[in-house]
């Protein structure tokens, strides 16, 4: 993640955990953590008790399995063979000394969803970014998000030339329907919050 989307992230998730104090932060698709530190430093500078839940399996989603153009062959262990982005995580999150803050889940998006009783203040989604994949994110996590509350969606690409269009079309068009606004744009991640309680096309 840029810089200054990480830094929009930031901003983002620091007015959501300040208006919903105590509710958690929902990142899915933790990686290596570059993101989840970014959330975390907003928890902990908003000081109200909220904590950053980030969710992964940490085998990779489809677009970095080997032979496609994000694969980092660094993060294969070497004694199953499989990607385990794990260990890259955590010691991630402990370097910038966000462990108290930062909880990791090793689960599947959709079980997660299924285990999550507290409303989120914010919803982050980068998981994986085939059709499947963003559907299943959408269908669930849209509707645990109250209103007030935050969505943050990342590779939403006006252009399909810059990017896929999965995010867009499973994701955050669908959530402009069930009732969020749009209110910001920076690179391919765009923040929306919950006017309305509505269900996705």
């Amino acid at each position: 993640m840029p810089d200054d989307e990480g830094a929009a992230l930031h901003a983002a998730a620091l007015v959501a955990v300040t208006e919903m104090p105590g509710c958690p932060v929902v990142e899915v698709g933790t990686y290596c953590g570059r993101s989840a530190i970014w959330l975390g430093d907003a928890v902990e500078r908003a000081g109200t008790g909220s904590r950053v839940l980030t969710i992964d399996h940490h085998r990779g989603s489809e677009e970095i399995q080997p032979g496609w153009e994000h694969h980092d062959p660094t993060v294969v262990d070497p004694t199953t063979g499989r990607m385990d982005t794990l260990p890259f995580a955590r010691a991630a999150i402990e370097a910038a000394d966000l462990a108290a803050t930062v909880v990791l889940v090793v689960a599947t998006s959709m079980d997660a969803a299924s285990l999550l009783a507290a409303a989120p203040a914010m919803v982050f989604i980068d998981g994986g970014h085939g059709d499947d994949e963003t559907r299943a994110d959408a269908a669930a996590w849209l509707a645990k998000v109250p209103i007030g509350g935050y969505l943050a969606v990342h590779d939403v690409h006006d252009d399909p030339s810059t990017g896929g269009q999965a995010p867009r079309r499973y994701i955050h068009d669908p959530a402009v329907a069930a009732g969020f606004e749009p209110v910001s744009t920076t690179g391919s991640l765009r923040i929306l919050v919950r006017r309305r309680l509505g269900v996705a096309p």
